[in-house]
C-alpha cells in the first residue's frame, strides 16, 4: 500500500483524514508531536512522534516510510492566540512548515496537500470569496497560512514540488461512526463549546459579538463536514497523483449560518436548550466568511454530503455522548 504522512494525523482534522485514507486504499502515517493532537486518535496507521521543526526527525521518518505524498495538517490554529504571541505561530507554523518542505524535497517527496484556511482572505465583507479574491489576513494566523502557501509557489519553481491548497471555511461535524472526533484543549470551536454548555461541563456558551452588521447581529460562517473536507483531500491526493498542475480550492458550501442560528439548531438536534452568556467581540474576527467558490465541484468532482447543520451537530452530539480522548 502506498503511504501519505500526515503531520497532525492525531489532530482533529488530521484524524479523520487517516480513517479516509486508509478506506480509499491507503497507509497514513501519522507524523505529530502531541502538543494539541491526541495519541488515541491514531488509529489507522503507524505512529511517528516528532517537532515540525527538527528536520533530523524529519528525515529519519521520510527515509523509513518513503511517502509517496505528505498531507500536511500541523498547525497552531487559534486567531486569538495567535494574537497574542505571532512568533509562536511564526515559528511553529511558518519556519516548521520550511522545514517539512525540505525535507520532502530532499526524500524526492514531489505531492504536497497543504490544508489553509479563508482567513487568508481577511475581512471582506459583501464579496464573494473564491480563489481569484486578494488575500489580506488581519491576523497572524491567517498571515502564517498566506505565508506558506508563498512558500508552496516558490518551492515548485526551485524544486518542483507539486501541491494542493485547500483553503477551508468552519469545519463541524465527527466521524459518523464516532470512532473519532472533534476534541481540543482548551476548547474554542464553536459546536463542541455550544455541545458543552448543553451537558453541563461548562456554565454557558459566550457569544462574541451580538452587535456584528449581520441581521442578528452575530457573525456568519460557512461551515463544512470534516468528512466531506476530508472526502475533498483524497481527491486532490489522486489529482497530483495524475499529474495536474498544482492548484488552489475553496472548501464551503456557500451558504451561511450565523452564532445564534447554530445555537437554534443545536437545540432542535438535541431538544436541550443552551445557556447563553453575551460577549464582546474578539480581535482579529471578521464579520462574516461565506465561500462563492464551485471550483472544487467542477474540477474535482467534489460536492459535499454531510454538510448540513442538523447532520454536522447531529454527528458531533453522537461523538460527544461516547467520550473524549483523556476519559
Amino acid at each position: 500500500m502506498t503511504n501519505i504522512l500526515v503531520t497532525g494525523g492525531a489532530g482533529y482534522i488530521g484524524s479523520h483524514a487517516c480513517k479516509a485514507l486508509q478506506a480509499a486504499g491507503y497507509t497514513p502515517v501519522t507524523y505529530d508531536n502531541l502538543s494539541i493532537g491526541w495519541q488515541d486518535a491514531v488509529k489507522f496507521g503507524p505512529f511517528e512522534q516528532g517537532d515540525l521543526t527538527d528536520r533530523e526527525r524529519l528525515d529519519q521518518v521520510f527515509a523509513a516510510y518513503q511517502p509517496a505524498a505528505v498531507m500536511h495538517f500541523a498547525a497552531l490554529s487559534q486567531v486569538g492566540d495567535s494574537i497574542r504571541s505571532p512568533e509562536t505561530y511564526w515559528h511553529n507554523n511558518v519556519a516548521g512548515s520550511l522545514t517539512l518542505m525540505q525535507a520532502a524535497v530532499h526524500a524526492g517527496c514531489r505531492n504536497f496537500v497543504f490544508s489553509s484556511t479563508c482567513a487568508t482572505y481577511g475581512d471582506q465583507d459583501n464579496v464573494v470569496l473564491d480563489e481569484e479574491c486578494a488575500q489580506h489576513p488581519i491576523n497572524p494566523y491567517g498571515a502564517s497560512k498566506r505565508a506558506i502557501e508563498d512558500m508552496l509557489h516558490g518551492f515548485e519553481v526551485a524544486h518542483d514540488l507539486h501541491h494542493v491548497i485547500f483553503r477551508y471555511f468552519n469545519v463541524a461535524g465527527a466521524d459518523p461512526e464516532a470512532e473519532i472526533g472533534e476534541f481540543h484543549k482548551p476548547e474554542t470551536h464553536l459546536i463542541p463549546l455550544m455541545l458543552d454548555a448543553i451537558d453541563g461541563k461548562r456554565d454557558a456558551l459566550t457569544v462574541f459579538g451580538t452587535d456584528w452588521d449581520t441581521p442578528d447581529g452575530t457573525c456568519i460562517r460557512d461551515y463544512v463536514h470534516v468528512m466531506d473536507l476530508v472526502d475533498a483531500h483524497i481527491l486532490g491526493l489522486k489529482w497530483l497523483e495524475n499529474d495536474k498542475p498544482s492548484r488552489v480550492f475553496n472548501l464551503g458550501t456557500g451558504s451561511g449560518f450565523s452564532v445564534r442560528e447554530v445555537i437554534d439548531q443545536s437545540h432542535a438536534v438535541t431538544g436541550r436548550d443552551v445557556p447563553v452568556i453575551d460577549g464582546p467581540r474578539r480581535p482579529g474576527d471578521c464579520t462574516r466568511l461565506v465561500s462563492g467558490s464551485t471550483r472544487a465541484e467542477a474540477e474535482l468532482g467534489w460536492k459535499p454530503k454531510r454538510s448540513t447543520m442538523k447532520q454536522m451537530i447531529t454527528d458531533a452530539w453522537r461523538w460527544h455522548q461516547t467520550g473524549h480522548y483523556d476519559k
